[in-house]
């Protein structure tokens, strides 16, 4: 029999075997309770709304008291301040969960239940005289299913009232409590835990025993293969065999290694990475932290002894101290970019107004470092789109920061930004006059710590995931960054995001 088949079986034995069984015990056991109610309070036809109406079946147990209470109100009041009757009717009533309360005038002269409350007592319905007894108050107290009172009292109260010969007037009251749980409800609910558990025990077992001794003995190679793995050995294969189900978990399993061992690759590469990552942003460190000390120094010592030299040395405290933010900020953001937790807030951003701003942030931020900027913009004043501006943001001081990081010193340095209107999209280009990059590394350099000349890239420093991370966000955008580039002649960096556009109905 095949695996595929026994499980069918098994699903089938699981949901029907127990619902069947369940089924028939329910059955007998409520017939059981049923004729036990039937005997012991005397209820014709009892029905399973006699097990869950308790009030409905205290009603009708209480039915023969009430009328022998309403015989002797007629024919011999004394009786009911006879404290030896009261009791003895009391305590039949106990058996059905009720007790009496007898009032003459405005006062209880009898408290059948010592816990009664007395709210419930003012709740009781008024004396209905003889000439009364057509009020409504007088038939919703009398009637046959009495009279409910609902709220915190939960009780079902009959009303029998009487006259004495000197004309005190009075009511005898059976109060039924309809919380409590007939005790047959109780016995056939704990009978029916003790059957779906014994029903579920004995069909567990049988099914365990059936699929461990059909199952179990071909799967002791992947138990092997699985202690394998547990001990970090991934140099293995299996080779499928056995039933087909079988056959199929082990090539299964075998993928399963497969990915595994490639994820410890991967593993391992990554932490190369990211060693590599805190070394260059440790060396990028060192250097601004050693001219803030080295120019601190000069300041305790003396030699920035003009206001002129004083403010040399402050503004370039002052670089320092803001080009390790932004390493600082950069190596934060590449954590929540490395998990997936790039705090965007997208929203609808005019592009001339947006990159306007940008412009004169980084022309003034060029023109300190002697860089020549030049900004054009080609798209109208009401094209919007859909993006993070702090994000956009991100992207245009990672490219300038890049180009910046290799031109070429001896001679002028140049930055354009144009923006363009390219139909549903606007694209942006980011072009510099430095040295340029070569045809095969072009199309890696978005690719993390990828490095076109690791020489190079140890004199300049940098944590190389500036462009990995403007190509992470751009993706996020919905839209793409390339570039192109001619050795000795400069590079251009271009990326699009789509227009936000109405949709009208």
């Amino acid at each position: 029999m095949k695996l595929k088949t026994r499980i069918v079986i098994s699903f089938f034995v699981i949901i029907l075997e127990p619902l069947i069984c369940a089924s028939v015990a329910f059955w007998a056991f409520s017939q059981h309770q049923l004729n036990v109610m039937e005997e012991q309070y005397g209820i014709e036809n009892a029905s399973y709304d006699s097990l869950s109406n308790t009030a409905e079946v205290i009603n009708s147990m209480t039915d023969d008291i009430a009328e022998e209470l309403r015989e002797t109100a007629k024919k011999d009041t004394k009786e009911l301040e006879n404290e030896d009757y009261l009791n003895r009717i009391n305590g039949r009533l106990k058996e059905v969960h009720s007790y009496l309360l007898v009032r003459e005038g405005n006062q209880i002269i009898y408290y059948g239940n010592e816990n009664y409350s007395s709210e419930l007592v003012k709740r009781l319905p008024p004396y209905a005289s003889i000439e009364d007894e057509n009020s409504e108050e007088a038939i919703d107290a009398q009637d046959n299913d009495g009279l409910y009172l609902g709220g915190t009292v939960q009780a079902l109260v009959k009303q029998i009232n009487f006259e004495k010969p000197n004309g005190t007037q009075g009511s005898v009251f059976i109060v039924s409590s309809i919380l409590k749980t007939l005790p047959q409800l109780k016995a056939l609910i704990k009978n029916m835990m003790i059957s779906v558990v014994v029903i579920l025990i004995l069909t567990g077992l049988g099914l365990t025993w059936w699929i461990y001794r059909g199952v179990i003995a071909p799967l002791d190679k992947l138990r092997t293969a699985t202690q394998k793995i547990k001990d970090g050995d991934l140099d293995f294969s299996i080779t499928p065999e056995g039933v087909s189900e079988i056959s199929d978990l082990c090539q299964d399993f075998e993928e399963m290694r497969q990915r595994l061992k490639e994820t410890s690759e991967e593993k391992v590469q990554f932490d190369k990475e990211s060693k590599e990552l805190i070394s260059n942003i440790s060396h990028d460190l060192k250097t601004p932290i050693t001219a803030i000390k080295g120019y601190v120094e000069g300041i305790m010592d003396g030699v920035a002894n003009t206001p002129e030299k004083m403010d040399k040395y402050i503004h370039t405290i002052y670089n320092k101290a803001n080009d390790m933010d932004r390493l600082i900020n950069q190596l934060t953001f590449y954590t929540k970019m490395d998990t997936n937790r790039i705090p965007y807030t997208f929203n609808k951003i005019s592009v001339t107004e947006f990159f306007n701003d940008c412009a004169e942030e980084i022309g003034m931020e060029l023109e300190s470092k002697g860089v020549e900027f030049n900004y054009s913009n080609y798209v109208g004043p009401e094209v919007l789109v859909i993006a993070d501006a702090e994000q956009i943001k991100r992207v245009i001081n990672n490219i300038t920061s890049n180009s910046l990081k290799y031109m070429d010193s001896t001679r002028a340095r140049r930055i354009n930004l144009r923006v363009k209107d390219v139909g549903d999209f606007i694209q942006v280009e980011i072009e510099d006059n430095g040295k340029g990059i070569s045809a095969k590394d072009l199309p890696n350099i978005f690719e993390r710590f990828y490095r076109t000349d690791a020489s190079r890239n140890s004199s300049k420093g940098g944590s190389g995931i500036g462009l990995s991370i403007v190509k992470k966000i751009m993706e996020d955008h919905g839209g793409k960054v390339w570039a192109t580039s001619k050795e000795n002649i400069g590079t251009v960096m271009y990326f699009v995001l789509r227009k936000y556009q109405e949709v009208y109905q």
